[in-house]
């Protein structure tokens, strides 16, 4: 997410100020005071957009969601090849969480400590949602292009999520000094030749 400007909306305004301090203060937790005082405006003003906090973060789940359910789509649609559709949903995810690092801390739960369970399941969904997809794909690898993993369809989907998942941990866990990307060009060909055959 962008920095705010004037251009934007107030309730994108808020959520932009409220990702940017997620970056800026690698677990520290946000208060509404300090998110007001970000935004430059009373708390009064931040719960006319949002009746809680939590509603805030949802908020940029939401954002999350849209952006990366949109271009899985995408990729599904134009690309034919199973496994580059694979390689290039998982480098969107790591893509999207490197210019996002503020927006990473809630993928992690790391922001979301103190905050209601339905944010962390409402993250969990997002990605049990990636793997189920990649279990689609992996499947219908193996039905139009004679491909098959070497291990049963959801372990391969789970062991693919698990690599890109931890990539997003250890960025978060450096205060976002290693790049989720960072050598993963190299251990993609690794990974997805030994998992799969002909």
């Amino acid at each position: 997410m962008s920095k705010p400007s004037t251009k934007v909306s107030r309730r994108q305004q808020i959520l932009e100020s409220l990702a940017h301090m997620l970056e800026a203060s690698p677990g520290a937790r946000i208060t509404t005071a300090a998110l007001a005082r970000e935004v430059g405006v009373s708390e009064a003003a931040l719960y006319r957009h949002f009746p809680s906090k939590s509603k805030m973060f949802e908020g940029l789940i939401e954002f999350i969601e849209n952006t990366i359910f949109t271009r899985i789509s995408l990729i599904v649609r134009d690309e034919p090849g199973a496994l580059r559709q694979c390689e290039k949903i998982l480098l969107l995810l790591l893509t999207f969480t490197e210019r996002n690092p503020g927006i990473t801390r809630l993928l992690t739960g790391d922001a979301l400590t103190g905050e209601t369970e339905r944010l962390r399941h409402r993250v969990a969904q997002l990605f049990e949602r990636i793997e189920t997809q990649l279990k689609q794909i992996l499947r219908e690898a193996e039905l139009r292009e004679g491909l098959r993993p070497n291990l049963p369809l959801s372990a391969a989907a789970n062991l693919l999520m698990a690599c890109a998942d931890g990539r997003i941990t250890q960025f978060v866990r450096s205060q976002f000094r290693r790049p989720p990307t960072e050598h993963w060009a190299e251990q993609w060909p690794v990974l997805i030749n030994g998992l799969m055959r002909a």
